[in-house]
């Protein structure tokens, strides 16, 4: 059964490869990984967990960026295909959308941003620093050349700060994961909502990690933005387990119920994709693949989804709303 794209919008120039011959996973990669090095720009250590969105019919985005000092920045960058990139030398400084909290919301950090389109402007969400403790994040661009600050969302300690992409019940709404200042002994996707993008409530739990998947048995944690289908919201998510040699990351989907996003329909029992290529055993941090981006284009249903390998670089996968969903839902245990 076709399932349809709700509220979608019309990529034509959508980056698509197809599977490659032999190749039978409901996930695939791009065979020309990484599309973004880890010295794309002068001053980068590495580029990795970065948000991609549709802009002006070409596309544009929000990078994660560590420099040679190892600070975490966030740069704006610009391309016309979704695959060959320019990403702007400097940091993105932001403007006070109100300047009597820019001492609470004073540039510490940034890292893992997202980018969501919601009505008339690009809100970009990220893990912020309040005195030197992460949190979320919230700002907003119209041209991806002037980025202005709000308030952030929560307290801390919080990251994974992914929204909605439209109203949901007449309210914005944000994944996130209350966390610590650590690796985060724990890790569950909550969900919450918002009359404003300021001030935020009513949360609600959505999933836990499991010991019965071992590949999520750490953390989970939200990836891109959710893609809204007559089955519920798509959405991928990140998982973590720990193993002898240290933590790895895989990611998978769910689908949520379409008014009541914190109820799960279906959760995939196993990952999409999981760290085996060199790209993504082999960096600053082995064995990550962790998405923060995926672009779906309403006619055909593709899917492209940007994800961060190693902590080091950007790859690119691709898959069918048709396929992911059938799949998520032929190997759901709930």
């Amino acid at each position: 059964m076709k399932v349809n794209i709700i509220n979608g919008q019309s990529i034509p120039n959508i980056p698509w490869q197809e599977r490659p011959q032999g190749d039978i996973s409901p996930v695939w990669r791009y065979t020309a990984n990484p599309i973004i090095k880890r010295d794309a720009i002068s001053c980068s250590n590495s580029i990795f967990n970065s948000a991609v969105v549709t802009f002006n019919g070409k596309f544009a985005g929000v990078f994660r960026v560590d420099d040679k000092q190892r600070r975490m920045e966030l740069h704006a960058g610009f391309s016309d295909d979704g695959i060959n990139w320019k990403i702007n030398k400097e940091r993105i400084k932001f403007v006070q959308q109100d300047p009597s909290t820019e001492e609470a919301n004073e540039w510490g950090y940034g890292y893992d941003p997202r980018v969501c389109f919601i009505e008339d402007r690009y809100w970009v969400t990220w893990c912020n620093s309040y005195k030197g403790f992460p949190t979320i994040g919230v700002g907003y661009t119209y041209d991806f050349v002037t980025f202005y600050q709000c308030e952030n969302a929560f307290l801390p300690f919080n990251r994974n700060g992914v929204l909605f992409p439209r109203k949901i019940n007449d309210k914005y709404v944000m994944f996130s994961r209350p966390s610590d200042s650590g690796h985060t002994p724990f890790g569950d996707m909550y969900l919450s909502q918002s009359p404003d993008m300021k001030y935020w409530g009513e949360h609600r739990l959505v999933m836990s990690p499991s010991k019965e998947r071992p590949w999520e048995s750490l953390k989970i944690g939200a990836g891109p933005i959710p893609i809204e289908t007559s089955e519920g919201w798509l959405c991928f998510y990140h998982g973590v387990l720990q193993s002898c040699n240290g933590y790895v990351y895989s990611f998978s989907a769910c689908i949520l119920d379409a008014q009541q996003p914190w109820k799960v329909k279906y959760r995939c029992s196993e990952y999409l994709i999981n760290p085996r290529e060199l790209y993504e055993c082999v960096g600053d941090v082995p064995n990550v693949t962790f998405p923060c981006a995926a672009l779906c284009d309403a006619d055909t249903g593709r899917i492209a989804i940007y994800y961060g390998c190693a902590d080091t670089v950007v790859g690119l996968a691709f898959t069918t709303v048709d396929e992911v969903v059938e799949y998520v839902k032929s190997h759901s245990n709930i």
